[in-house]
């Protein structure tokens, strides 16, 4: 099959078109120079080189800013032919290297540049970009009426090259990595340690070959910038090219010269121009009943040095991982730290810091912890085999539906160690390694079963050694010598991987070739993807350490079909990306990594965000307002509260959109639609509360100072003390039998969670597809003491506690998941326990300990008052001993409502938050207190509790024994003392 390109993409050539006009006014015309001694020692050539006619500092910059405009970007301040260095943003697999490829003819036709140089960072990338300029070669001739062009591969042994580079007049591209010419020094003496691009040539008459390259004036083409130019040293390489101008091609530039067009990851996703991306993520549950451990990080900037450590912390019942600081002596165990009998002979011994070898061991233990390594969790090979298995599962889901379409399905695995694929025999010979062997014994099991039937006619009946490969360097030298082995991806025992890699690209594609699963060393990562790759797998012994962007990267092009015509439909085009993290930290990592990267600020307004909008100034012409005017805005939206002093979305600019409220400088005020539509991209849609709509709640002095709002406080402001008395044998009862009854253990699990990802303006967004366990596991681990542990935490006798949990005949359990076991059963005994004092509790009023009217002037309130019933929480009252009711659901509005307009409620008041009754299970703090009159006679004192439902058997068992306790309470304190709960407020006058 061959690939086809589109030649009428409208944002390819939009990107096009923003180099091509920088040159608007450029004559067609070259330069030439002489070089002597190419052909023969006493030969004479001319060499063509580029040529510039129009002036930076005045016409390209001119062209520079109408181009920005158009483009939505902001303006350059200033030009000069030492600063002709130009952005262009292009998200990956939106098509940047056809892009450049194709500027590189239209800079031919319209102005007749023939000389262009492509720098790339690495070696994967130089021979992607070559493999590129070879499948589009008839593509470009049939656009370009065959269009006699040159493109090589710099050699140093192959000089003629250059030559031929520096004299011919057609349209010549080299491609040339960063490495091959970096190395230069002026000193003779050291010419030798120089690349030999910088050395004279024998067979350039003497030349060096960067100076008929320097002569050519070329357009020097960087793909990938922030990898290529990112020392001074390699700065002052691209300098030595003495480039006419240079254009910079990435997805994430990493400092920004002239930024002439943006497509964005945000952009490329709203436009369906990359796949869709959906995360399925392995994360272990329940795995506490180890010691574990995980090195975060070292430190010995200052002393003591110090380690950040993931270990599991007990606290309030439950076992939580958190991330702990610790140094030399600390012992695990402690209080501060993991609080946990497991961690016993866990202190820490030394910490070391040296680059690459960083690690922690311990005084009393044998292990030892290195960055980013798992102690104590789930086996890791059990996980590597869910990932396997799952993206084999859904590798094989896509080819139901997508081989009838004509579109054939790969997958990726990505892989930090050779041997963990393919290893050798003493003989030498290569073996299968533990992925291998995986891949093969879950790819026959899924492979069996009915509903890949159909797929059997197709490749189900291949043998499965030939659906899979992997593509590695080979140890040309040494004892390992004709082995593959690892590699950082930049050294010369890639070039036949990356060769043979890109090489088979098409071939790839093709049903006629059996291989769909490829396997990878992890330096794979830039330079090669493919558009039918649906599935990326990150096999890494911990934690993927491989950036998101560059992972999701290799698989982000839209498919192709047999024909070789690119696919657009975004129910075939996703792209699964199989984790061993859960999809929030995933979409976490991804969203920090487009900030810092790409420099993309979701929910962020700069200083130059309008500098790109034309209006009408007082002379009647249309220009941008620019950053004066964009800065204007900023400054105005600042002082409006619309954002912070960092540019940070605030509320009310939230609800002003919202309700079409947006306001603007006057001077402005004839762009506001464009402006407003540039805040709607960077706002996401979430429930806000507008600031200038906020209201302090103050006391209402009248109902404060008022006679019957001292009486009906006089009444309920003691407070009380408790004794509880219970039965120990009905305790043990109970308690065994809800842990027979409630207590449900099951081993710990490996859990498999799918989730879309949608790259917004205001940030990555997630939404769960499903989750369901892929792995349980039972073995066998020494039992911890559950009734010193249970004993401690509920200060029940040993002998209770042994009696209830024998009588429960729950022990089998506790060895299936001993740390699930604690934490649950310690939750049903203290519920028990609690319903038990409740039921034995006798409350006694405290004469002299009571709530001091006074407190309520230092309670300190808000509320927000508005029309928008999503937002309002507040109602005026005249009645209450607030000027406004502040409520937190619809039931007590609607409460309260009906005691402002009662006529026999003299005072109420929703009680602070400070107003507290004790309880064996908590504090507890009632709703309402109201003062209600009798026929005008009898005063009635009312304290009420409102709830959606009051029913006892819907009723929480907490919220239930709470206001069983606050029913005693007030009992204890006046027996006038009405305590209700009600659902209703006619529930409440009945009961009144």
């Amino acid at each position: 099959m061959k690939l086809k390109f589109d030649s009428n993409l409208k944002y390819q050539n939009d990107a096009v078109s923003a180099v091509v006009n920088l040159f608007e006014g450029q004559n067609s015309m070259l330069s030439y120079f002489t070089v002597t001694g190419q052909l023969s020692l006493d030969s004479t050539v001319q060499g063509v080189a580029n040529k510039l006619d129009i002036s930076p500092d005045e016409d390209i910059l001119n062209n520079l800013r109408d181009i920005q405009s158009k483009n939505q970007l902001p303006p350059s301040e200033n030009l000069s032919s030492s600063t002709m260095d130009f952005n262009i943003e292009m998200e990956t697999g939106t098509g940047k290297t056809y892009v450049y490829l194709k500027t590189i003819f239209e800079l031919n036709k319209k102005y007749g540049f023939t000389k262009f140089i492509i720098v790339v960072p690495s070696l994967a990338i130089k021979e992607g970009v070559y493999k590129s300029i070879n499948i589009t070669k008839n593509h470009f001739k049939g656009l370009y009426d065959n269009v006699i062009y040159d493109s090589f591969i710099y050699d140093s042994q192959k000089l003629e090259q250059v030559r031929n580079f520096a004299v011919n007049s057609n349209i010549q591209i080299m491609v040339i990595n960063i490495d091959a010419f970096r190395r230069s020094f002026t000193d003779p003496s050291k010419e030798t340690s120089a690349n030999i691009i910088h050395r004279p040539n024998d067979k350039l008459n003497g030349w060096k070959p960067i100076e008929l390259i320097q002569e050519t004036n070329p357009i020097v083409i960087i793909d990938e910038p922030q990898s290529v130019a990112n020392t001074p040293k390699a700065k002052e390489a691209i300098e030595s090219l003495n480039p006419l101008c240079t254009l910079r091609y990435s997805a994430t530039h990493s400092e920004i010269q002239n930024l002439i067009y943006r497509l964005d990851a945000i952009n490329a996703y709203e436009m369906n121009l990359v796949k869709q991306i959906e995360v399925a993520s392995f994360e272990s549950l329940d795995y506490h009943n180890k010691a574990y451990m995980k090195l975060i990080s070292v430190d010995n900037k200052k002393s003591p040095i110090t380690a950040k450590i993931e270990i599991d912390q007990y606290k309030n019942g439950n076992v939580k991982r958190k991330v702990c600081t610790v140094k030399q002596g600390d012992d695990l165990t402690s209080t501060k730290l993991g609080n946990r009998d497991i961690y016993e002979g866990y202190t820490v011994n030394e910490i070391y810091c040296g680059e690459g070898n960083e690690y922690v061991d311990f005084t009393n233990r044998e292990e030892t912890l290195t960055i980013g390594k798992v102690v104590g969790d789930i086996d890791d090979f059990v996980v590597k085999r869910q990932q396997i298995r799952k993206t084999i599962e859904e590798h094989l889901d896509k080819e139901l539906i997508l081989t009838k379409k004509g579109i054939k399905v790969l997958s990726l695995f990505f892989i930090d160690k050779v041997a963990n694929y393919r290893t050798y025999d003493e003989e030498g010979n290569p073996q299968k390694g533990p992925y291998a062997l995986m891949f093969e014994e879950e790819y026959n099991k899924l492979s069996q079963k009915q509903k890949f039937s159909a797929l059997k006619d197709v490749d189900i009946e291949t043998p499965v050694e030939k659906i899979h490969n992997g593509y590695f360097s080979i140890d040309k030298s040494g004892k390992n010598k004709g082995k593959f082995k690892d590699t950082k991806g930049n050294t010369l025992a890639d070039d036949d991987t990356y060769s043979l890699i890109m090489k088979d690209k098409e071939r790839l594609l093709s049903f006629d070739s059996p291989l769909r699963f490829i396997f990878s060393h992890s330096a794979l990562k830039e330079g090669w993807d493919n558009p039918n790759v649906f599935q990326i797998c990150t096999l890494n012994e911990t934690k993927s350490t491989m950036k998101k962007r560059q992972e999701i990267g290799r698989g982000l092009r839209l498919c192709v079909n047999q024909e070789g015509d690119r696919v657009h439909n975004n129910d075939i085009n996703i792209l699964t990306v199989m984790a061993n993290e859960s999809y929030e930290d995933f979409a976490k990592t991804l969203q920090k990594e487009m900030e810092q990267e790409a420099g993309i600020k979701f929910g962020i307004i700069e200083k130059y965000t309008f500098s790109h909008l034309r209006m009408e100034n007082k002379k009647g012409e249309v220009k941008t307002i620019d950053k004066v005017g964009s800065n204007d805005i900023f400054n105005f939206f600042k002082e409006k509260k619309y954002i912070n002093g960092k540019g940070k979305i605030l509320d009310t600019l939230k609800l002003d959109l919202k309700n079409k409220k947006v306001e603007v400088p006057k001077r402005y005020e004839a762009i506001s639609s464009s402006i407003v539509d540039i805040v709607k991209r960077k706002i996401g849609g979430t429930i806000i509360k507008p600031a200038r709509q906020k209201r302090e709640v103050k006391i209402n002095h009248k109902v404060f100072s008022s006679p019957d709002f001292e009486k009906i406080w006089n009444k309920i402001k003691f407070k009380t003390t408790y004794e509880v008395e219970f039965d120990s044998d009905e305790l043990i009862d109970k308690c065994s039998n809800a842990l027979k009854e409630d207590l449900d253990i099951k081993p710990p699990k490996l859990i498999y969670t799918k989730a879309g990802i949608n790259v917004k303006a205001e940030g990555v967004v997630v939404s769960e597809k499903g989750r369901l366990t892929v792995h349980s596991e039972e073995y066998e681990i020494a039992l911890p003491d559950i009734v010193t542990f249970l004993q401690n935490e509920t200060y029940l006798t040993r002998k209770t506690i042994v009696d209830v949990l024998i009588k429960s005949g729950t022990l089998e359990q506790f060895k299936k998941n001993p740390q699930e076991y604690m934490e649950s059963s310690l939750k049903i005994i203290s519920r028990e326990m609690k319903h038990m004092l409740v039921d034995g509790i006798k409350y006694r009023k405290i004469e002299d300990d009571y709530y001091c009217q006074n407190l309520f002037k230092n309670e300190e309130l808000y509320g927000y008052l508005s029309e928008d019933e999503k937002i309002n929480n507040l109602i005026e009252s005249d009645n209450s001993v607030y000027d406004y009711v502040r409520y937190d659901s619809n039931i007590e509005k609607e409460f309260a409502e009906r005691l402002e307009d009662d006529e026999n409620v003299l005072v109420y008041t929703k009680l602070p938050g400070w107003f507290k009754i004790n309880t064996p299970i908590g504090k507890y703090n009632p709703d309402w207190a109201a003062l209600l009159e009798d026929d005008g006679e009898e005063k009635m004192y009312f304290v009420v509790e409102t709830k959606g439902n009051v029913d006892p058997e819907t009723l929480r068992p907490t919220e239930k024994d709470k206001i069983t306790c606050g029913k005693k309470h007030f009992e204890a304190i006046d027996k006038n003392i009405n305590f209700e709960a009600v659902d209703s407020y006619e529930t409440f006058k009945e009961k009144a």
